[in-house]
């Protein structure tokens, strides 16, 4: 069972999809769900169905008293690597809410102050908090339908079944083929991967 956050506070959760991924953007969303929102379903989207997912994604814009989701493509992660591009969609999509949070929590351990509103980073938070939760399934769901569309261009590659990430076929593919537009061309996942940039 999530749980709610604080009732007293109109809290945003944010939450990103697509970090570990060879190619497509890194895909965030923010959620502001009503007080005592209801799901026996909801929660972290990893370890939903596609057709539960797909449930929770139309609820989720249907009742949520604010949502937005944003891209950030290959060029800017290639520019300003995977974790400054994940906190840089996770910004984007809170800047787009129609309504202001008074706090935002943060799935993960690494944030950036947003408009100095006070933010709280949880470890395994889309498991935890609803709000998260709901963020969690908006940034797969709208990823995943990108990564769909850009699987009709580049059909070898397989993206609308590994979504990007680096599955064996997905790895076999680039040794075959090569990379394309959609591919992170710098993509190493340590050291430099892991720095903030302030």
């Amino acid at each position: 069972m999530l749980n709610y956050y604080n009732l007293e506070l109109t809290v945003a959760g944010t939450d990103e999809a697509g970090r570990g991924c060879l190619a497509g953007p890194v895909t965030a969303a923010a959620v502001i769900l009503p007080d005592h929102f209801k799901n026996d379903i909801l929660n972290d989207s990893k370890i939903l169905s596609l057709k539960n997912r797909k449930l929770l994604k139309s609820q989720i814009e249907q009742e949520s008293l604010a949502f937005a989701t944003a891209h950030v493509f290959m060029e800017e992660i290639d520019e300003i690597n995977i974790l400054n591009a994940s906190i840089r969609a996770m910004h984007r999509a809170l800047e787009k809410l129609k309504l202001d949070p008074e706090h935002i929590i943060v799935d993960g351990n690494r944030f950036k102050t947003f408009k100095k509103t006070p933010h709280e980073c949880i470890i395994k938070g889309d498991g935890k908090y609803m709000s998260i939760a709901a963020a969690s399934i908006l940034a797969k769901t709208y990823r995943d339908e990108y990564m769909e569309k850009i699987h009709e261009e580049f059909p070898m590659y397989n993206w609308n079944k590994n979504k990007g990430y680096p599955t064996k076929e997905h790895r076999a593919a680039i040794q075959k083929y090569g990379i394309t537009k959609y591919h992170r061309k710098t993509f190493k996942l340590l050291p430099d991967q892991l720095k903030i940039e302030f």
